[in-house]
């Protein structure tokens, strides 16, 4: 081990080496510059200066779920932390591993609102799986890999660490060393045995597939244990992509809007098996998803998330991966149930909900289908496309239409955020360079970080963004509509050329009305892949989602009065 005498500041840069950190995001701060100095003299590692904190964060957060490593985000204090909180909060519900580097005034300053300040530990402790402020040089080598390591391990998560501007200059002896591994807790074999023989006892046995697939890498562990004993498999929310959709064993994801179909298969069954997933509220619908009197066996690397929304019936605690194999292992040659008739029909299911129309063009002289843009959307994208997505109604489409056949070809905020689409895209496109990245976002959404395409363009990295223009906020339109039909206030937005806006950036931009347009102009961005392009599509304001327009939401309302 080699000992160096350096600034605190050049210890966080060789820690960040230390744990393969490829890329780093920020805005830049006065409060941090000897950590952007160290970084300068270290460019092996790039640093991507974004337009917003809220985008370096979102950024962050994309790359992070597709690299596998922690996404290293900094910013300055209280106003540049108050940013990308949004980001961290993100990270928090999606178990993503992130770390946080925050400038914060100096220790002298501290206590006596001094310009800027934000007591940063508390203010991000609810937010975060650790946050802490340095107050000694000495300790930031320790305090930064113990930062490190628990954003990886357990339920991966954000940490936070809050430096003083003083303490980044101050000189220390600095040890380099590897990066300390994560341990991955083995299955109890008494877990194993109980969840086994839950699932031989089962008529009607279902999987609940959540992020915890992914960051154990257990997709084809998953694919394996499905395949082996004839059990379908459902999808968390927003974690389409950790199971094939087009396989014969999927039955559906678990989000809003869910057809009543796939929440049928949950309801039906009478053992589920929750791998790597929270149950949230969207994936469970609001929590009424799972009876008492259908048995639950979860298994989930992190104790807390165990009984926080229902009591299982067998517990075990590890990764997926290594749950998976364990099952595998157990029961094999042991499956009496006959459960392929079953399965044929969860499948069915997913089926009869989820079919495209044919491709063609409908005859509308200012809109796009979503639906034929979403059937373009697959049969022009390669398999292994990267798919990010913002909040809004459009998304709708893509969860229920849209089929992911591979792993790690879909991010989507678990939390909601407005803004997250495009920003993620270009995170997740410097994770893979060499694959096809497209973001789709609402234009209410996408105007919200929109102001990162300049960095797209300055960091040459080439996306696909696509804006669904309705010039409102639909979702919350949706439900104003259905609680105070005609009672319009704050949903309205101006109709804004983003086509134009994109152009003026130095984008290529593309505004379509009509689904043969879009084919023509995807198929252009594709063959330009290259060169980041927009394309802004038309969507009619009354068809506010899959199941519903504005008109006949106003109809059943009158009806009802």
């Amino acid at each position: 081990m080699t000992t160096l005498l350096i600034n605190s500041a050049t210890s966080i840069v060789k820690i960040l080496e230390e744990e393969g950190i490829r890329n780093t995001f920020c805005v830049p701060g006065e409060s941090y510059l000897p950590l952007l100095d160290a970084l300068y003299q270290h460019d092996a590692i790039r640093l991507i200066s974004t337009r917003h904190e809220s985008g370096a964060a979102f950024m962050a957060d994309a790359y992070a779920k597709n690299e596998g490593k922690p996404g290293v985000v900094m910013a300055t204090r209280g106003v540049g932390a108050c940013n990308l909180s949004i980001g961290v909060h993100t990270a928090y519900q999606d178990s993503t591993p992130m770390v946080v580097l925050l400038g914060q005034v100096h220790s002298s300053f501290r206590g006596r609102e001094g310009f800027q300040e934000v007591d940063l530990d508390r203010f991000f402790a609810p937010i975060s799986k650790w946050s802490v402020e340095v107050r000694d040089p000495k300790r930031v080598p320790e305090l930064l890999r113990r930062a490190f390591f628990t954003a990886k391990s357990g339920r991966p998560g954000p940490v936070v660490v809050s430096l003083p501007e003083d303490v980044l200059k101050g000189d220390i002896t600095f040890t380099e060393r590897r990066s300390m591994p994560v341990a991955i807790p083995s299955p109890d074999d008494a877990a194993i045995t109980a969840a086994c023989d839950q699932l031989r006892a089962a008529k009607r046995p279902v999987v609940i597939a959540g992020g915890g697939i992914k960051m154990a890498g257990a997709e084809q562990a998953l694919l394996n244990f499905s395949d082996q004993f004839h059990i379908p498999v459902l999808t968390a929310f927003r974690r389409h992509d950790v199971f094939p959709n087009d396989h014969q064993n999927y039955a559906g994801h678990l989000g809003l809007g869910t057809h009543s179909n796939i929440v049928k298969t949950v309801q039906n069954a009478d053992v589920i098996l929750a791998l790597g997933t929270r149950l949230s509220e969207v994936t469970t619908q609001d929590y009424s998803l799972i009876r008492s009197d259908q048995r639950l066996i979860h298994m989930d690397i992190e104790p807390d998330v165990i009984h926080k929304v229902y009591a299982p019936e067998v517990v075990v605690l590890t990764d997926a991966k290594k749950g998976l194999e364990s099952l595998i292992q157990e029961m094999t040659g042991h499956i009496h149930a006959p459960w392929q008739s079953w399965l044929e029909s969860c499948h069915s299911a997913y089926e009869q909900v989820s079919l495209l129309p044919e491709s063609g063009d409908e005859p509308s002289a200012n809109y796009c289908d979503l639906n034929i843009i979403t059937q373009q959307l697959q049969q022009y994208l390669p398999d292994d496309a990267i798919i990010t997505n913002d909040a809004g109604n459009f998304a709708g489409w893509l969860h229920a239409f849209y089929r992911f056949k591979q792993p790690n070809t879909y991010i989507g905020s678990t939390s909601g955020a407005m803004g997250y689409g495009l920003p993620a895209a270009l995170g997740a496109k410097l994770s893979q360079a060499d694959r096809t990245v497209v973001s789709l976002s609402g234009d209410g959404g996408f105007m919200m970080t929109m102001q990162e395409m300049e960095t797209a363009l300055r960091e040459n990295i080439p996306i696909i963004a696509l804006v669904f223009n309705n010039a409102m906020y639909g979702t919350i339109r949706m439900h104003q509509e259905k609680h105070f039909p005609e009672r319009v206030i704050g949903t309205s937005l101006s109709d804004v050329n983003y086509t134009g806006l994109a152009g003026t950036i130095g984008w290529q931009a593309h505004k379509v009305t009509s689904n043969g347009a879009f084919r023509e102009a995807l198929l252009t961005a594709l063959s330009q892949s290259h060169q980041p392009t927009l394309i802004e599509i038309m969507t009619d304001p009354d068809n506010i989602s899959i199941t519903s327009t504005i008109s006949s939401i106003r109809e059943d309302s009158a009806r009802k009065e």
